[in-house]
């Protein structure tokens, strides 16, 4: 990955970093609480020669000093300076114990020597030290070699002796909480990369790279969706809205040349939002000015007629054994769009679908309208939906981002190819901010379009009314539509696809069924 891969990476898995810089503080706090306090009490000595008579000896004593200093800082701990500290102290510990206890340094070129005593008692950390330090003072000098009059050549001085400590040496509040914090991020960016590593949902565009299939919308997630599933009814300025306007768009560009007019949108599996993406493409095209027909063909979980108030007795099915012309039961859903639900459930819908009746049935919704929107099976699951896509011009798949897997969609695509069919693209559904899809379009699609004035003071578009209020049409419910409606049925001559009514009813002009 390169740099602002790892930058996008961490700025989608901030929350779980946060929350091991969190742990890790945490961590510092604990172990800082749990240390016992410790404090050090420094003595120190200064080594020097015996009184000499000329400039040259003094110097030569002083070399010789620095010389041997180093290896009196080993005496320190030996048991002839433990032995008498245990004893004069009453210590009840072993000369292990205390030599654990015991320090020594001394700096280069100098005399001097520092001895450091531990103890979680600051009062007997001192007194060790002095002890120590007059103890090591009068070994050191009965082990040096003496001169003509029977005194040792070096004589050690106490210049600092050993003070209470006030403040403990641990635990250190500032090293455990840095310390801390440096485990958490470094454990916080540990984690955040490798799940995306091992991350192998869909995200965005470079995804389906090596799948060789386009990304032509992304709609971002919406927790209004489930109580207003048409986003151009409850909001038509929102960034939803926006989204399947350009996705709208994009698909009028695949084939400039061959435009579909037949458009299946299925999933890999269930839950992904293919109705909704269904519905409102159906929605934007007939907002565009477009005569469209949104036909219902998942026949094993349909959804439609609940979700736009329609009758769900009669639909495709009825159509498809026989029992009502098509036209006597697609319903209009608004201003140009019209409906046909999927009717009562089979007990055999891949059979039904893959008859020569279903693909009559499509051509013929198709020859009246501008497009023909099928919301299919997942592909997955079930045959249903690469059967229905055989019978389209166009396919769209639609994922769930960040949830749907690059093994799934791949599997979908095999699963079309096996039908001879291949997705124009594909559509990225409930992104989220942090992916990469909505990261990159989310400059594209504010928060929400304010309703646009004309400049000569002209009212504002309602395009809530496309889909509320048809144009001319009646807008009161039907509830009581039968389920075998009868043979004998006129079209209606001012909309391409026809009006069901039943000979011997009163006719007028523009009258139709609504939900």
């Amino acid at each position: 990955m390169e740099l602002h891969d790892y930058w996008r990476v961490l700025r989608k898995g901030w929350p779980l970093l946060v929350a091991f810089l969190v742990l890790g503080t945490a961590a510092g706090v604990a172990v800082t609480v749990a240390t016992h306090k410790v404090y050090e009490a420094t003595v120190q000595v200064f080594v020097a020669t015996a009184a000499t008579d000329s400039a040259a000896q003094l110097q030569a004593g002083n070399t010789f000093t620095q010389d041997r200093v180093q290896s009196y800082t080993s005496i320190v701990t030996s048991p002839a300076v433990l032995d008498p500290v245990i004893s004069k102290l009453g210590l009840s510990l072993s000369q292990s114990e205390l030599a654990d206890k015991i320090t020594a340094d001394a700096p280069q070129s100098k005399v001097l020597i520092n001895l450091h005593v531990t103890d979680r008692n600051a009062k007997q950390a001192a007194l060790l030290a002095n002890q120590v330090a007059a103890d090591f003072n009068r070994v050191v000098e009965k082990t040096e070699q003496s001169d003509a009059a029977g005194k040792p050549v070096v004589k050690l001085t106490v210049i600092h002796p050993a003070a209470v400590p006030i403040s403990p040496i641990k635990p250190s509040k500032t090293t455990n909480i840095g310390l801390g914090l440096l485990l958490g991020l470094l454990l916080g960016v540990g984690v955040v990369v490798l799940r995306d590593v091992l991350d192998n949902t869909v995200k965005g565009p470079q995804d389906f790279e090596p799948l060789g299939v386009p990304v032509l919308g992304y709609v971002p997630f919406d927790k209004r969706t489930a109580k207003t599933p048409v986003a151009f009814r409850d909001d038509p300025h929102s960034a939803r809205s926006e989204a399947y306007r350009q996705l709208r768009t994009n698909l009028q560009f695949v084939n400039v040349d061959n435009a579909p007019r037949i458009i299946a949108i299925t999933s890999a599996v269930p839950g992904e939002g293919k109705s909704i993406t269904a519905l409102n493409l159906a929605a934007s095209l007939a907002e565009g000015g477009f005569r469209v027909c949104l036909i219902e063909a998942d026949l094993r979980r349909p959804t439609l007629a609940k979700t736009l108030g329609l009758v769900g007795n009669v639909g495709f099915t009825t159509a498809l054994i026989g029992r009502a012309p098509v036209e006597t039961v697609i319903q209009n859903a608004g201003h140009n769009l019209d409906v046909l639900t999927s009717g009562p459930v089979p007990p055999n819908p891949s059979e039904l679908l893959i008859s020569d009746l279903a693909r009559e049935i499509i051509n013929q919704v198709a020859e009246n309208v501008d497009y023909t929107i099928i919301d299919t099976a997942p592909l997955l699951p079930v045959a249903d939906g690469a059967e229905v896509a055989a019978l389209a011009d166009a396919t769209l798949v639609v994922h769930h981002a960040g949830q749907s897997t690059r093994e799934q969609a791949a599997r979908a695509i095999e699963v079309l190819a096996k039908v001879g069919e291949r997705p124009v693209g594909v559509v990225l559904n409930m992104i989220t901010k942090g992916r990469g899809g909505y990261d990159e379009q989310r400059g594209y699609y504010p928060t929400s379009y304010p309703p646009q004035r004309s400049r000569r003071g002209i009212a504002e578009v309602d395009f809530t009314q496309l889909l509320d209020e048809p144009s001319g049409r009646d807008t009161s419910p039907k509830p009581n539509l039968p389920a075998e409606p009868t043979a004998g049925h006129r079209r209606d001559p001012s909309r391409g696809l026809p009006a069901a009514q039943t000979v011997g009813e009163p006719t007028s002009p523009g009258t139709e069924r609504h939900p």
